[in-house]
Parts: C-alpha cells; sequence; structure tokens
C-alpha cells in the first residue's frame, strides 16, 4: 500500500483542512506532482482561471493552475487567487518582526551610526530593518571595506552621543576580518562607544536562507575565484560584469521579505547593534 502524502495516508491533512494562500510573487514553493521548485514571477488569467508562472533557480518557467498540490515551506497548502489590494488588511509588524507604530514620524538622526562592509549589506539591512531604524534615528552607512577601520573609527570621534555599532561580514577567530576588528577597538573612546560584531559569511549573500531561492544550499566556489561571480556561475545565473553581479543581487534582495528570510547568525548580530545604539548609555 502507498503510505506517501495524499488519501492513504491517513496521518496527513486532507484537502479541505489545507490552509488556502493566495498567490504573490516571490513566494517559493514545489509542485509536488512534477517536483518543480520556483518563485512565482506573474499571476495570470486563463480561460477565466488564475494560473501562476514559476522560476526555478536555472531561469526556468514553468505554469501551474492554482488549488492543491503545493508546498510552502515544506507544508501542502492549497494555493489560491490574490487578494485585491483594497481587502488586504495593513500588516501589524514591520519587516524585521516588530510591532508597526501607526502614525509615527521619523526621528532626526542621531549621531550614532551602523556600519556595514557595502552597499549590498546596507540594502539588506534597510530591506528588513529600514522602518525600525527611522523610527530610532539610525543611519546605516556602507564603509566598503575595513581594511582601515581602525582609523575610521578615529575619525567619526565616538563618544557618549555619538556611538558606532559595525557589522563585518567573515568575521570568525583567525582571519583577517578578526585581526582587524580586534585592532580597530584600540581606538580613542572605542572600548565603551564602539561595537563590533559580525557574521561567519564570506559575504553578506549567504545570510539570506537558500532556501528563499528554492536553494538547499548556497554553491560552493572554488579557491582563487570572485565569489560573487562563482556563486552566479553556480547558480546558472548570468555573471560575466558587475552588471550582471548588481542584478543578481537585486533578485536575491527581492526574494527577501522579511526577517524570517535570514540566517539567525545575522539577525542576532544586527538586533545586538540597534539595541547598544538606542538603549541609554550607563557611565
Amino acid at each position: 500500500m502507498d503510505h506517501g502524502w495524499g488519501a492513504q495516508d491517513l496521518s496527513a491533512p486532507q484537502r479541505e483542512d489545507l490552509p488556502d494562500v493566495p498567490v504573490e510573487r516571490d513566494l517559493v514553493l514545489e509542485d509536488v506532482g512534477s517536483g518543480f521548485v520556483g518563485a512565482v514571477v506573474r499571476v495570470e488569467k486563463s480561460g477565466g482561471l488564475h494560473v501562476m508562472v514559476l522560476e526555478d533557480r536555472r531561469g526556468k518557467h514553468r505554469s501551474f493552475r492554482l488549488g492543491h498540490g503545493f508546498l510552502l515551506e515544506g507544508r501542502p497548502v492549497r494555493m489560491v487567487a490574490p487578494v485585491p489590494p483594497s481587502r488586504q488588511a495593513p500588516s501589524t509588524r514591520t519587516a524585521s518582526g516588530s510591532v508597526r507604530v501607526e502614525g509615527a514620524r521619523a526621528r532626526t538622526a542621531r549621531a550614532s551610526r551602523i556600519w556595514v562592509e557595502g552597499q549590498h549589506d546596507a540594502e539588506l539591512v534597510e530591506k528588513v530593518w529600514g522602518d525600525d531604524l527611522r523610527l530610532e534615528g539610525i543611519v546605516v552607512e556602507p564603509l566598503h571595506g575595513v581594511d582601515d577601520l581602525e582609523g575610521a573609527i578615529r575619525s567619526f570621534g565616538p563618544g557618549p552621543e555619538r556611538r558606532l555599532g559595525v557589522v563585518v561580514d567573515h568575521l570568525v577567530p583567525g582571519t583577517k576580518e578578526f585581526r582587524i576588528a580586534r585592532q580597530a577597538m584600540t581606538a580613542p573612546n572605542a572600548r565603551n562607544h564602539v561595537l563590533i560584531v559580525g557574521h561567519p559569511y564570506v559575504d553578506v549573500w549567504q545570510a539570506v536562507k537558500p532556501g528563499v531561492l528554492g536553494l538547499e544550499a548556497w554553491p560552493v566556489v572554488p579557491r582563487g575565484q570572485d565569489w560573487k561571480t562563482g556563486i552566479l556561475a553556480g547558480l546558472g545565473w548570468p555573471h560575466q560584469n558587475q552588471a550582471a553581479i548588481a542584478q543578481g543581487w537585486k533578485r536575491i534582495l527581492g526574494a527577501v521579505t522579511s526577517y524570517a528570510d535570514l540566517e539567525p547568525s545575522l539577525l542576532g548580530r544586527i538586533e545586538e547593534v540597534i539595541d547598544f545604539l538606542t538603549v541609554p548609555h550607563v557611565a
């Protein structure tokens, strides 16, 4: 007897018990029948019925009628027509998971700052934590490298009302980044007014959960090859020049909708930095 997912399996959810999920762009779904995994790129009408088009990690498109037979984050769901904008209830939470403060205005920017290594890092932080940071008046600035982090901190001039949080890529004991961060903390006032944290990834791209893009894991890049170029090549995406790399990042960033799409090793560090900059300092 077949005990796979379906009518024969009494432990599986029955069709009438499955949650209805309105189809929307960037949802990553698996078609149970074919095993095809892809992100929703558009929804069309065909013969009066809604049809969604999925794109897999190789850029291949397939169309599916809405209904049963799909997995979302590994769970069976029934895909239904998109909710008209006028019927959508406003979210009560920000992309970071914080409770949204209705009617709040952005606070005048503090002197304190969050520094991240590059533009992609800054864009990811803005997408997930932007609402929270505007409410707190915290500005995120890309460093474009940390080779002279100590000198940058000296120039910034940290103090009780001018605090600094730095998020460093690949901050692992024994690495160049780890030595740079340790040396940077010898800058004047750094001990009390600077917090340097980091994640273990070579680049912030890896802080996006691979499952968001329909992957089991990020591709492995051979030693000596440019990391971003290698990742895009491994995904089968265009990778020949900087324009292709920028487009690849845009596609990755577009798949991120909330904190749930990021690895905990980045989430915890960003929250730690925000707390450091916003909790009143006790001398």
